[in-house]
């Protein structure tokens, strides 16, 4: 897979409360579809390059819709919080006609992948967690700013140009030296308004909410402790600005259950698995869970 050939992806919508979800689907393999779930600031074409390798190894479409408040599903109201997304999500089962299939969660996605395992066992197959899932030790009353920072920032700022976007992202430390075209469409993807008054699409109260839950509430946190499907977790050894160490060490990730397995990403941060090479291993891990689990299950 070339890392300088995005693959474009064809778009539709899914009605849900208050309106319609986008959603982008790549590949046209053969195979129960795949669903993607992006993280608290991002939109559905993170995906885009795993949903490539995935194709190109033969694998099963992939399914990523622009979350409630974010990307082009960024006008939709409340209500908010990772629960409303697990509906939405069954929502996009439902269109599909797809009764039970694999997961792959990113970040705040993998918070709202587990949630929907616990809530929707019936539509769970199996879950890749990817730098997420598994909640912080963070101090009491912590505000989803300080754990963000310019992800949050960006929400409240105005953009003269694309280029004068793409150039801040390009300036974050997590994306410094590591610009590429699948990480161009993904920030694109993110941009709203008319120049010289150009912004994010994510919804900053919706953010605010989701950030809070992910943070402090008991049923999110508790949601990987409770698994009953095949589950793998994927952290990366370096964090949201490119610090060292990440969001997750080996003893932050002690007291997990032996039936979730993790792998450790040595050369990624929190952002680059989706856009780098790793997305491969993304893949490969993907197509295994699912012929562990839907095609076992005899619905190929």
């Amino acid at each position: 897979m070339s890392d300088t050939t995005p693959v474009g992806g064809d778009e539709y919508t899914v009605p849900v409360p208050g309106g319609d979800l986008a959603v982008t689907r790549w590949g046209d393999g053969p195979g129960v579809p795949v669903l993607a779930v992006h993280g608290i600031t991002a939109n559905g074409h993170s995906f885009a390059r795993t949903a490539a390798e995935l194709a190109a190894r033969g694998g099963p479409p992939l399914h990523a819709p622009d979350l409630r408040g974010r990307g082009a599903s960024g006008t939709l109201p409340g209500p908010h919080g990772l629960a409303a997304h697990t509906d939405d999500l069954v929502a996009v089962l439902d269109h599909l006609g797809v009764e039970r299939t694999v997961w792959v969660g990113h970040s705040m996605g993998a918070f709202v992948a587990c949630l929907a395992a616990v809530r929707h066992p019936d539509r769970v197959a199996g879950l890749l967690l990817v730098d997420g899932g598994h909640g912080l030790s963070v101090p009491a009353g912590t505000d989803i700013d300080a754990v963000l920072g310019p992800a949050m920032a960006r929400l409240r700022m105005t953009f003269g140009s694309p280029d004068d976007y793409r150039a801040f992202w390009q300036r974050h430390p997590a994306f410094a030296g590591r610009w590429n075209p699948w990480a161009d469409d993904y920030v694109l993807r993110d941009l709203t308004g008319t120049a010289p008054e150009l912004r994010s699409t994510c919804d900053e109260a919706a953010v605010r909410v989701d950030g809070g839950q992910v943070l402090s509430d008991t049923e999110v946190l508790g949601a990987i402790h409770r698994l009953t499907v095949p589950a793998r977790l994927l952290w990366t050894a370096r964090g949201l600005m490119d610090e060292t160490p990440g969001l997750y060490t080996p003893e932050r990730l002690a007291g997990l259950p032996d039936t979730l397995a993790t792998v450790e990403l040595p050369d990624d941060n929190h952002y680059t698995p989706l856009f780098s090479s790793t997305a491969r291993l993304l893949a490969e891990q993907v197509h295994t869970l699912v012929q562990e689990t839907v095609q076992v299950q005899g619905q190929l």
